[in-house]
């Protein structure tokens, strides 16, 4: 089989398999939990004990630990509620960026708390606006670090479900906003999020596309000031709890083919890219190999690209965040812990010459 062929089977398959958690009733606590996939669970013991060392255990700790994740409020600036904000601050909510971050928009306001806990989740309503976005806080980071400025034209490649895209409308009103995805089913949730939360004037101004990734950079050369790559990855939170342990089997095969799909989609992205702009490239994985590897090779064999120095960034957040320190400066790993269980979330900037 072909790689491109088996790049297009990785990215559709991963694209179909986002939730794949199994509820057991818990009758001593009357609640649903998950279940870890112990062909999962292995594999990672394996891996992330050679790429972490001590620190797989207290990261395993956590992803094997719903109960402990933290949810974090990203509100909604075209659906403005001062009653909300005090809500939050009443219930030990606090705001989960500021002071010296080299870029923070007074408009995006993410709240967080330390304590473990789900703020209730909004119902989509055809033609009316949510308050709030539910999300990991770490998937703001990758926002912050492509710094996207009012007029740009921006290029989120991989969008779906849309959480980075609402968070670059909280930030900057882009010039030309062009939000991608691939797959169908994928493609239509991306579609009923922006619904959710950005007023129509402006969600009529948005170009929402169903284009192959690696060939975007063909189809538009030079044409975006910034380009996301939020690629398709091992989502270690997700897989851990796999309902189907022969799918979980086949997708830890198929892990392999995914570095070849992220350099291929980090290609695209490149030539999209207009000289001077900048990339950010994030995933939700541990996993080195898909992660500074990709960046690595990237950096080795496209010479009109340099890496981007974003650790100011990464210092900025480090009270809320907790850091692998073995990075480069351009890169950083968020490592979920106790307290702060936010990530994994891989986030890397390069800047096109």
């Amino acid at each position: 089989m072909k790689l491109e062929l088996i790049s297009d089977v990785v990215c559709r398959w991963l694209s179909s398999c986002v939730v794949v958690t199994t509820p057991v009733e818990n009758k001593t606590k009357g609640k649903l939990q998950k279940q870890i996939c112990q062909v999962v669970l292995d594999h990672f013991e394996k891996q992330y004990t050679a790429e972490l060392g001590d620190k797989w255990t207290s990261v395993r700790d956590v992803l094997t630990c719903p109960s402990c994740w933290q949810y974090a409020i990203l509100l909604n600036k075209f659906s403005q509620s001062a009653e909300l904000e005090n809500t939050l601050r009443v219930e030990g909510y606090h705001p989960a960026f500021q002071g010296t971050l080299p870029y923070l928009p007074r408009s995006l306001k993410c709240y967080i708390s330390r304590t473990p806990r789900r703020f209730p989740a909004q119902k989509h309503q055809t033609g009316k606006l949510k308050e709030y976005y539910l999300l990991n806080a770490a998937s703001v980071l990758p926002v912050l670090a492509l710094e996207v400025k009012d007029g740009e034209d921006v290029l989120d490649l991989c969008a779906a479900p849309g959480g980075k895209s609402i968070t670059i409308l909280q930030c900057a009103s882009p010039g030309q906003f062009h939000c991608n995805e691939y797959d169908d089913l994928r493609s239509r949730w991306l579609k009923q999020t922006m619904e959710s939360f950005i007023p129509d004037p402006l969600v009529n101004l948005i170009t929402l596309s169903k284009l192959d990734g690696r060939q975007i950079g063909d189809f538009k050369p030079e044409l975006y000031d910034k380009v996301l790559v939020d690629a398709p990855c091992s989502n270690d939170r997700s897989w851990l709890f796999s309902s189907d342990t022969q799918q979980a089997k086949l997708r830890l095969i198929q892990r392999k083919e995914l570095s070849s799909l992220q350099f291929q989609l980090l290609r695209s992205a490149i030539k999209a890219l207009r000289p001077g702009g900048s990339l950010v490239y994030s995933t939700c994985t541990l996993s080195k190999a898909e992660n500074s590897d990709v960046i690595n090779l990237i950096l080795k064999s496209c010479a009109n690209v340099m890496p981007v120095d974003i650790s100011e960034m990464a210092k900025a957040v480090s009270q809320e965040f907790t850091f692998l320190s073995d990075t480069q400066q351009h890169e950083l790993l968020v490592l979920p812990e106790k307290g702060k269980a936010w990530g994994p979330m891989y986030v890397a900037k390069l800047k096109k010459i």
